[in-house]
Formats: structure tokens, C-alpha cells, sequence
């Protein structure tokens, strides 16, 4: 008896992905919890382990293969060595089993939204979805027992089964006319062409959808920041030199308490917007922009608010090496309310961020520099940082954006306050 492999849907936003690496050979022996392949997706490159025990026969999709589908046969197993092959069905045909995901993270990118409107956006195994469609199951009803919840074809055994709507036809709109090519550049001179990745390209795409469709306004902020490096040098120095209560705080995890209380006194800017309605987190979670070899990613501090500076630090740092090591778990950097960016340790001294949707808003932190201050009418040198406030407008108003940036002001101004 054979089985199909499929390409599995490691992310609710995949519709394909590339089959970078195979860590079995046909012929080779599977057991349950090998890892197959490397698969890299539209948010990261993750192993698929297998379930089923058996012997790869054929390999149908080779290393390096971009572009595969969602649930297209990738690999035959067998039950045993050197058994004879069936030809392998399409991924439309009748329900076949599929090596499900997912072991490891190696270059994740930027995180999807994490309201499900409906079970596209569900997390479920290829199998689980053919089955619901066929006998009419609402997938976001039901909840997943597989690996990271993903609902597997054991768990809509225990779904009832509802009728599917009747679907009345509807007469055909004319396709319309397809726009004219931009013309291609003209490039002169030698060059090398180094193709692009899947994360560069889920890059590219979001960020330009986001660009697009996302009606962006900036504010900015000039913050005196002289007592809140002398809080992190005191408090530095409080810290024991190694062990479990050591730690090490930079401007960013201080910068992170900030926008965590501030985000905490305006819930509205905490946010995402949807054609029905705001939606308004309960969780502090703010996504920090790492960058990684080929990209970024943002992993998340969760219920930053409720956290203390010493926990924030040392969760940063270790979010931040395990991102460029490839160890995030996707549950580490899909999600989030809110995004920093702070590009200070390069010296620059302001910029402006895209925002990552479905988040309402980024902050772009800047270097903190001496500049020349006027106080009481006298001029003097204070340290100063330029933050940016990137904000969807159809969440928050200049008004809200404004109350947020003061309140952050006056807690990196009077830093005290984090310590509260």
C-alpha cells in the first residue's frame, strides 16, 4: 500500500512553497517524527516530519523546486521496501494521507494576521480541508490536536456534519481589459543576477500591498534622552555579574516598556482594522524588526506591559539570537499589536518605517545624538533621539498618534516610570 506525500501548508497564508532540500533518499526508511524536507515558505524554511512509518519509493518534486503547490504530490511512501508504485493521485482526487509539519524555523519573515475570517485562514492539514468541504464542517469551529494546533483529519471524526448552503448562479462579470506591461528597464553595464528567495519576495509583495492599500501618516517626536541612560547605567550596575538574575538592559528594552505602558494607556492604537470593525488586543505583544541574512523578522515580546525591564531584556536577546539562528517557532514571531524598528545602533538619525499589517502602527527609532537644546531660554547640549510614528488612518486619528507619542515622550523623559 502506497501514500502520498503532499506539500503541506506550514503557514495559513501558504499557497506554495519551495521544496529547498530532501533529507531522506528514496529507498530510505521512515519512521514517525523523521524529518523529510526542508521546505521554505512564504514565512520561513521549516522540516516537515513524517507520521507514518514506511520507505520513500519516489521522489517526485527534487531539491530547489520553487513554486509547489499546496497539497501537490511530492513523495510516495510505501509500507514496504520495494513495493510496487500506483501512480500518484492529484491533490484534487480522493483524500490521501500528508506528511504534516513542523519541526524547526530557519528565516522567518513578517508575521500574518491571526484573526481566522474564515477557514481559508484556519490552521489545518490538506486532508483535514478536503474532508470538511466534502461533508460540510466549518473548520474554524473546531479545535486542532495536531502539532502547534493544526487541525488534523482525527478531529473532524468528532465534527458534526452541516449541510452546505445551496449556491444559486450568478451571471458572469466580463473579465476586464488587461492593463499594458510596464516596460522593462533597460540595464546597462555588467552585473549579477542573484535570484530572489521566497522570503524576499513575501517581502517585496506585503510591504507593496501594505504601501498601497494602507492610507499611512507619520508623526514624530524629539525625546530628551540623558535620564534614561543614566537609569540603565544604574540599574546595569545593580545587576549581578552572572546567573539566572543577571542582565544586561539596552536603550531598545527600555524603548520596548515605553511603548508597552503607552500602548497600555491608548488601547486604541493597539489595533488592527477590518471592513466590519477595530479590532482591539487585549495583550501588550510588540513585534521587534531583527535583521536576519536575507530579510528581517519580528519577533514578538508578549504582554510586554506586565513584564519588567529584566525580563524584557533577557527575553530579547534571546529572541533576537535564536532569530538569526533559525530557531523561532512561528507562534515566536507571527502575531503581534504593534512594531519597532530601531536603526540607532547604525547611526541613523531618523527615518520613517512601513507599516507590517494587519499591526496599525510602527515606531522607527533613531540614534540618540548630542544636539543643541534651548532650555529656560539658554541654550545647553542634551542628548536627543528622534522616534517616527507610522500609522494606519483609518485606525488612528492624528489626534490618538499624538497622545500616544507624548505619553511615550514623558515616560523615556522621566523614565521612572517603567520601574512603576
Amino acid at each position: 500500500m502506497s501514500t502520498n506525500i503532499l506539500m503541506p501548508a506550514l503557514s495559513p497564508t501558504m499557497t506554495t512553497g519551495k521544496l529547498a532540500k530532501w533529507l531522506k533518499k528514496e529507498g530510505d526508511e521512515v519512521k514517525s517524527g523523521d524529518i523529510l524536507a526542508e521546505i521554505e515558505t512564504d514565512k520561513a524554511t521549516m522540516e516537515v516530519e513524517a507520521v507514518d512509518e514506511g520507505f520513500i519509493a519516489k521522489i517526485l518534486v527534487p531539491d530547489g523546486t520553487d513554486g509547489v503547490a499546496v497539497n501537490e504530490v511530492i513523495a510516495i511512501l510505501t509500507a514496504t521496501k520495494g513495493e510496487a508504485l500506483s501512480a500518484p493521485k492529484a491533490a484534487a482526487s480522493a483524500p490521501v494521507a500528508t506528511a504534516p509539519m513542523v519541526a524547526a524555523v530557519a528565516a522567518p519573515v513578517a508575521p500574518a494576521p491571526v484573526q481566522a475570517a474564515n477557514d481559508e485562514r484556519v490552521f489545518a492539514s490538506p486532508l483535514a480541508r478536503r474532508i470538511a468541504k466534502q461533508s460540510g464542517v466549518d473548520l474554524s469551529r473546531i479545535k486542532g490536536s495536531g502539532p502547534n494546533g493544526r487541525i488534523v483529519k482525527a478531529d473532524l471524526d468528532k465534527a458534526p456534519a452541516v449541510a452546505p448552503a445551496p449556491v444559486s448562479a450568478a451571471p458572469v462579470a466580463a473579465a476586464p481589459a488587461p492593463k499594458p506591461a510596464a516596460p522593462a528597464p533597460v540595464i546597462t553595464g555588467a552585473y549579477k543576477a542573484v535570484p530572489n528567495s521566497t522570503m524576499r519576495k513575501v517581502i517585496a509583495r506585503r510591504l507593496t500591498e501594505s504601501k498601497q492599500s494602507v492610507p499611512h501618516f507619520y508623526l514624530n517626536s524629539h525625546i530628551e534622552i540623558d535620564a534614561l541612560l543614566k537609569l540603565r547605567a544604574e540599574l546595569n550596575a545593580r545587576s549581578p555579574k552572572e546567573g539566572p538574575g543577571s542582565f544586561k538592559l539596552s536603550v531598545n528594552d527600555l524603548i520596548i516598556k515605553g511603548c508597552a505602558l503607552a500602548l497600555r494607556r491608548h488601547p486604541n492604537v493597539n489595533a488592527s482594522y477590518t471592513e466590519d470593525a477595530i479590532l482591539l488586543y487585549d495583550d501588550v505583544d510588540i513585534s521587534i524588526a531583527v535583521a536576519i541574512l536575507d530579510g528581517l523578522i519580528t519577533p514578538i515580546i508578549r504582554k510586554a506591559d506586565e513584564r519588567g525591564l529584566p525580563s524584557i531584556s533577557n527575553a530579547m536577546k534571546d529572541l533576537g539570537a535564536r532569530a538569526k539562528a533559525g530557531k523561532l517557532k512561528p507562534e515566536e514571531f507571527q502575531g503581534g499589536g504593534f512594531s519597532i524598528s530601531n536603526l540607532g545602533m547604525f547611526g541613523i538619525p531618523d527615518f520613517t518605517a512601513i507599516i507590517n499589517p494587519p499591526q496599525a502602527a510602527i515606531l522607527a527609532v533613531g540614534a540618540g545624538e548630542k544636539r543643541a537644546v534651548v532650555k529656560d531660554d539658554q541654550i545647553v547640549i542634551a542628548t536627543m533621539m528622534t522616534v517616527t510614528l507610522s500609522v494606519d488612518h483609518r485606525v488612528v486619528d492624528g489626534a490618538l498618534g499624538a497622545q500616544f507619542l507624548a505619553t511615550l515622550k514623558g515616560l523615556l523623559e522621566d523614565p521612572m516610570g517603567l520601574l512603576l
